[in-house]
């Protein structure tokens, strides 16, 4: 039997997720205030704990619905996330609809509302990105979520288009189409191209799921995907999951595959992840002709050719009525609902793309939370050895005279005399490592980037033909690739330096054996590499007039140098942290040993002068021994409370299946 509240099966897996990052969030925050109540805690730690936190805290998952114009796209999620309004909030009819791309999202702490960023904003080359930080520049009107007629009112702003010359819409970066088969632009009919009149829309609205941290990019059809090269390079490839529609009356059609290869379909050797194909208004199968066997051999059909045509597993193929789906639920009819099939897509998307992101959560996190609890483990180790070293130090003090006790001061003095010269000498490879960290700076520099930028958009201005556009382009991205393969190798060379310093300590001083870790710019690198394959992509289907391509590729090259900025920025930031902890733990480990010496001598000192006796100062030292253990026992509950819930079985996931079936 179904569950009585359909939505529930989405929603558990978010809870379930929700509840996840919410559990992982009090174990790190547990064990971050425990370290700093024991002084085990650096600024390193504490940076990288808060940048779990942050990562924990400003999660979002994206989900893109994607579909030619008259697939059904905003009915369908009016029927998966808002059929408790009763009725259709998003604007959902024939034709085209939904113009400008579109996000439903919650904000905390604001009112609802309806973001509206004028078309006009594409003449600046500014991204949407961007526009984000600049409050001013949309237009603000407020949702009445008490009233779901006037909210669908208000929200019919995002259906609104204009018209306006055809030199405007060039300029704007819009083609024209010429013919009905081209896509494009339309002429109106007074001769003028119809255009959306608003570039993006941000929908803020309260919902469970919303508020959840999930993200709905509403996208329009062909036209725009291929006009708004921000959607396209940014926006569509970073979301987590991507919900490609057709209409199974209509089947595949050449510009839904032209939708799928060019901006949806995965990469050769990349996992379909994310990627699920929904074959809409199957209602348009069902006949009362016919009896249900031949409606179900036929929507078969049609599943195992989308399949075939898309290159995807069958499995990625989900027939629903969109449209039975909504009044089923608006009815609570169970019957309709059932025939919908909707239900089987909501599971699809709570079990594969919720588990998804946990996984890249997860990943982002797994490396900070491994480096601070090797760093502590390493402390706590080497406070261990220290102890036990003095112990035996004083224990072999037990009978001996006094000129033993002085030359045992003099030998740790002595120690203490080498180790503060190693200092001088790590102090000195501190000066070195500061020049090798310039120079890897002047490789990430945001400043050169921006004048190869300028550079480049200079050239592409004189450029004269396609294929010099086409080269200045190439250039960029050869130059961006070779400067970040120049950074891999500087740091490569500051780690060798560092794994030598660490291992002369090793040596000479018996500190703990600690590897420094390695800066990959793979990532990177791979991220350029898909950019500039979109690119190329994109290059290869433009067969425009000289004026409508130069402004097309200006404003598409504008979206990629953006998103190169922004890899470059992320590849600073983690250059950042890469040279803080790489050298924290010598850092700590100096830190501790230097504080040893101090306490070996102070103990001798203070026996040889008879202000202690031998067994007191033993007696200290097993009480600090003992306090040590306490402390590496806390630590290893507090450890195995964050690693439970980072290495999350799937009980949550089952737990959530189960409640569907329930």
């Amino acid at each position: 039997m179904q569950s009585a509240n359909p939505t529930r099966n989405l929603e558990q897996h978010f809870e379930a997720y929700s509840g996840w990052r919410q559990s992982l969030a009090a174990a790190v925050t547990e064990l971050k205030s425990w370290l700093q109540q024991q002084e085990l805690s650096d600024t390193q730690v504490d940076q990288r704990l808060e940048h779990v936190l942050s990562t924990l805290r400003d999660d979002k998952l994206y989900v893109a619905f994607v579909a030619e114009f008259s697939r059904g796209k905003s009915e369908l999620i009016n029927a998966i996330f808002f059929a408790n309004f009763g009725q259709r909030i998003l604007p959902s009819s024939a034709g085209r609809t939904t113009m400008c791309p579109t996000e439903v999202m919650y904000e905390p702490g604001s009112e609802p509302s309806l973001r509206l960023l004028p078309i006009e904003t594409r003449k600046t080359g500014t991204t949407i990105t961007e526009f984000r930080g600049f409050p001013e520049e949309w237009q603000v009107l407020p949702l009445d979520t008490k009233s779901p007629d006037k909210m669908i009112q208000t929200l019919q702003h995002i259906t609104e288009v204009k018209h306006i010359a055809r030199e405007e819409a060039q300029t704007m970066g819009f083609h024209v189409a010429e013919e009905e088969s081209q896509t494009g632009m339309r002429l109106a009919e007074d001769g003028l191209v119809e255009i959306p009149k608003w570039r993006h829309a941000i929908i803020n609205i309260p919902h469970p799921l919303l508020e959840q941290g999930l993200v709905i990019l509403d996208t329009p059809g062909l036209n725009a995907l291929g006009a708004e090269p921000e959607l396209t390079l940014n926006m569509l490839p970073s979301a987590h999951a991507v919900l490609f529609i057709l209409a199974a009356d209509a089947g595949v059609t050449k510009s839904d595959i032209d939708v799928w290869h060019d901006h949806i379909g995965v990469r050769k050797g990349s996992p379909n992840k994310g990627r699920l194909v929904v074959l809409n208004k199957i209602d348009g199968l069902w006949d009362e002709l016919r009896d249900w066997d031949e409606v179900s051999r036929e929507i078969d059909r049609q599943i195992h050719d989308t399949a075939k045509h898309l290159a995807i597993p069958e499995q990625n193929v989900f027939p629903v009525s969109a449209q039975k789906a909504l009044l089923g639920k608006v009815k609570k009819d169970a019957k309709i609902l059932e025939r919908s099939r909707i239900l089987a897509l909501e599971q699809a998307l709570g079990s594969e793309i919720v588990p998804a992101k946990r996984e890249i959560v997860r990943d982002n996190i797994s490396g900070d939370m491994e480096d601070v609890i090797k760093a502590m483990r390493l402390i706590i180790s080497q406070r261990t050895k220290n102890v036990y070293e003095h112990m035996d130090e004083l224990g072999g003090l037990s009978g001996k005279n006094m000129d033993v006790i002085e030359h045992m001061m003099k030998k740790v003095k002595a120690d203490k005399e080498v180790f503060e010269k190693s200092l001088q000498r790590f102090q000195a490879t501190r000066s070195i490592f500061s020049q090798q960290t310039n120079v890897l700076y002047t490789h990430l520099n945001l400043k050169n980037l921006d004048t190869l930028i300028a550079q480049t958009k200079k050239e592409m201005e004189t450029s004269l033909t396609t294929a010099g556009l086409t080269t200045c382009m190439d250039n960029f991205f050869k130059h961006a690739q070779e400067t970040m393969e120049a950074a891999a190798k500087q740091a490569q060379e500051i780690k060798a330096m560092m794994e030598g310093v660490y291992k002369k300590f090793q040596e000479e001083h018996g500190l703990g054996n600690i590897k420094p870790g390695a800066f990959s710019v793979t990532r990177y690198l791979r991220e350029i590499k898909r950019l500039q394959d979109r690119h190329d992509q994109y290059m290869k289907g433009v067969s425009l007039v000289f004026t409508e391509q130069r402004a097309l590729t200006r404003k598409f090259f504008e979206s990629s140098v953006a998103k190169v900025r922004a890899i470059y920025k992320m590849a600073n930031r983690d250059a950042d942290n890469w040279l803080k902890t790489i050298m924290s733990p010598m850092e700590s480990q100096v830190r501790e040993h230097q504080v040893q010496l101090r306490r070996r001598l102070e103990s001798i000192k203070r026996i040889h002068q008879a202000s202690d006796t031998l067994e007191e100062r033993v007696q200290e030292l097993e009480q600090i021994r003992d306090g040590i253990r306490e402390q590496e026992k806390n630590l290893e509950n507090r450890v195995q409370a964050v690693m439970q819930v980072i290495d999350f079985d799937k009980s949550g996931e089952e737990r959530a299946s189960a409640g569907e079936s329930a």
